[in-house]
């Protein structure tokens, strides 16, 4: 079978691998073009463009696929399908049309639960027992074309973002493999059960610690890798990277003890044992690491 694919991020590109191991023909991929990323903001491939280079697949990076130039290139791939995974574009009806057995999307939750560009951090934000995969037919809207496989990933208690995508971007590999080999009948999505997975913004990963300790660490979790879930302490900003909630209690914010067990801090609700942290501009330590050059006074605030 003949595909062109199309994904920008790692999730994407483990499933062009997958693809490529099978036996399916890529004629053609795309990804974003290359962005400014790093301290010294240099122009950085994806991780799509850097697997496809490695393979000596046919590579395409446009900024829009609304061109009537791109449109007629994937017109004479003769592709069968195109795959989308994480690709970041927009594609227009013309785009749609092309393939005989459309476009299909490689989709990281149990649609329609968790539509939108977040839906691993959001599950974990809602503490869903578990996500999956959906392979999609692709349409017009926003991740509500049929669903035509779905396989389901339980979500463990100490799941970060990182560790479930890695997870699903397996799965994923798997599924759509599957779903192109065996091709099964479509099912409508019920839009009435549709939740939103917006995309994450800084602001709303900094920790309020009058919330419940429970949904701070899923915070701290779903904030892992990116943005990272942060506090101020003593008036420098801290990212927490890893806590688990306990049920003893203190004034929200306050610490309770620091020691090489953990910083235990208040909670709306409970409280947050936090095991691994990082100070503006320094490096992610180990509780035990940390207070060996920073000092943590049973009674201070954290976060004012």
């Amino acid at each position: 079978m003949r595909l062109v694919f199309a994904g920008t991020p790692a999730f994407a590109a483990i499933a062009l691998d997958a693809l490529v191991d099978a036996g399916f023909e890529i004629a053609l991929v795309l990804t974003q073009p290359d962005r400014p990323a790093g301290r010294g903001l240099h122009a950085q491939a994806s991780a799509v463009k850097l697997r496809a280079v490695e393979r000596g697949l046919t590579l395409a990076q446009p900024t829009t696929l609304k061109d009537a130039a791109i449109v007629q290139r994937l017109q004479s791939t003769g592709a069968d399908a195109m795959i989308v995974a994480a690709y970041g574009l927009i594609l227009p009806a013309a785009v749609l049309q092309i393939p005989p057995r459309g476009c299909l999307n490689i989709h990281a939750s149990l649609l329609p639960r968790w539509r939108g560009a977040a839906p691993i951090q959001r599950a974990i934000l809602a503490g869903d027992a578990e996500t999956g995969i959906t392979i999609m037919q692709m349409d017009e809207g926003l991740d509500t074309g049929d669903i035509l496989l779905q396989e389901r990933v339980a979500i463990a208690d100490d799941d970060t973002a990182q560790s479930l995508h890695d997870k699903l971007a397996v799965t994923g590999a798997g599924a759509v493999i599957k779903a192109l080999r065996t091709p099964t009948q479509r099912s409508r999505q019920d839009d009435a059960s549709a939740t939103y997975a917006a995309k994450i913004s800084k602001d709303e990963a900094r920790i309020d610690w009058q919330v419940d300790a429970r949904a701070i660490c899923r915070q701290i979790r779903a904030y892992n890798p990116a943005p990272g879930a942060s506090t101020q302490v003593n008036g420098t900003m801290h990212k927490i990277w890893s806590a688990h909630p306990t049920v003893e209690q203190a004034a929200a914010g306050t610490v309770i003890r620091a020691d090489e067990h953990g910083i235990l801090v208040g909670a709306g609700s409970g409280s947050v044992l936090i095991t691994e942290l990082q100070r503006a501009g320094g490096k992610r330590l180990k509780v035990r690491d940390y207070l060996a050059g920073i000092k943590v006074l049973p009674g201070s605030q954290w976060g004012a």
